[in-house]
């Protein structure tokens, strides 16, 4: 990826319209709509209503589009919003932003009509998008001599998982799912990982703010690491034997690790700032998954895809949505408080991930109780883009436009 030569501070005439200083600013927007699409395009498939037009069976192009889809497009704005603070050089703007827009949205379109498509050009348009995103951030943490390395390695696996997903769809692979387990590791691995670090921090933060001096969260420590290790462990036993008991038992280990962690946090202290406490709410999806998943691995007392729903309509929604308001919030300049259309966000992905979670276990028409579980999380969803979408392409003020 390469920098826009114009800058804010170039002169008016060449500075790049606000919707292309950061790529956040399209990428949360797009990949929410797409989320909602998908959902959308996936629940009609799923009672019939329509065929897709991809050379995909339903569920795969589902899962394909909600992991490397959706969340490519927030791990590419979670990386541009991100990589100026940790690096302090400069946002990257203008063409590079859109062209990158474009690729990903140009990989979706070449993957839902693959009947029509040759397989080969979504598959390069696609491992293309994460390829761009390594190349820029290896740039930017190499250059300043930044300490979060860590973060290129998952994006560079993370490309190979997109890579391995196509494989799959073309029958290169044995086992037809390994890409898909492999970015679905990858990204609770980053959770764990990222998400880690920011909820203790902002926890800490404000409570400092509030005035309080004790009780404060515990910071990453030797403790966190060895739960990173242990997800890490667990969630490659998965990846190679998903339905073997050494990963089961591995997966109840790291999620009663990583519960022991979020309890260091002193999130019940910070219940009345929403933005904070929806990250510890959030991130309590990421044992109570692993520890579901783990144990119907063990002992099946409800589907694995109910398991799997809990660490991806839970975690991995949940966590994106709260970094996502957090994120457009604090690089457009906006007070960092949560009003009630956020408020309602959080609620809606919730409950959607939860009712999604028990369907099978509830007295309920299980159909039914999967479309009204996609109806709560789509809305999220859209309540978000109708809400943050005008956030990040408008200004507050002439000194909270750039980001």
């Amino acid at each position: 990826m390469t920098r826009a030569i114009a800058a804010d501070g170039d002169g008016r005439d060449r500075a790049p319209p606000l919707w292309l200083r950061g790529g956040y600013r399209l990428l949360f927007g797009c990949g929410a709509l797409w989320a909602v699409a998908v959902v959308v395009l996936w629940l009609g498939a799923f009672g019939g209503y329509w065929t897709l037009p991809t050379a995909m069976t339903p569920l795969a192009w589902h899962q394909h589009e909600m992991l490397f889809g959706y969340l490519g497009a927030v791990i590419g704005g979670f990386v541009s919003a991100a990589i100026p603070n940790w690096t302090g050089r400069p946002t990257v703007k203008g063409w590079p932003v859109a062209a990158v827009v474009l690729l990903w949205f140009a990989a979706r379109l070449a993957i839902l009509f693959s009947a029509t498509v040759p397989l080969p050009i979504g598959a390069v348009l696609d491992v293309a998008y994460p390829l761009f995103l390594l190349a820029y951030a290896a740039r930017e943490i190499v250059a300043s001599g930044n300490r979060n390395k860590p973060i290129l390695v998952i994006l560079f696996l993370f490309a190979i998982a997109y890579a391995l997903d196509h494989a799959a769809m073309m029958g290169a692979l044995a086992d037809p799912a390994w890409g898909m387990r492999m970015g679905f590791a990858l990204i609770l691995l980053l959770i764990s990982l990222i998400g880690g670090r920011i909820t203790p921090a902002f926890t800490r933060n404000w409570l400092v703010r509030q005035g309080t001096a004790e009780g404060l969260p515990v910071m990453p420590g030797r403790f966190d690491m060895g739960a990173i290790g242990i997800t890490a462990l667990a969630l490659a036993a998965w990846v190679l034997a998903p339905a073997g008991s050494i990963a089961g038992g591995l997966l109840v280990l790291a999620g009663g690790v990583q519960a022991a962690r979020l309890a260091r946090w002193a999130g019940i202290r910070a219940r009345r700032d929403p933005l904070v406490l929806v990250l510890h709410i959030s991130y309590a999806w990421l044992p109570i998954g692993l520890i579901l998943l783990g144990g119907t691995i063990l002992y099946p007392f409800m589907p694995v895809s109910s398991a799997v729903h809990a660490l991806a309509a839970g975690a991995m929604a949940t966590m994106t949505l709260a970094v996502m308001t957090r994120a457009t919030r604090g690089h457009t300049g906006r007070p960092l408080e949560a009003d009630c259309a956020t408020v309602a966000i959080y609620a809606l992905v919730h409950l959607g991930a939860l009712l999604r979670v028990s369907a099978p276990l509830l007295p309920f028409d299980y159909g039914r109780t999967v479309e009204v579980a996609g109806g709560l999380w789509g809305a999220a969803f859209l309540l978000f883009v109708a809400v943050y979408g005008p956030m990040a392409l408008r200004p507050v003020s002439r000194a909270g436009t750039g980001a």
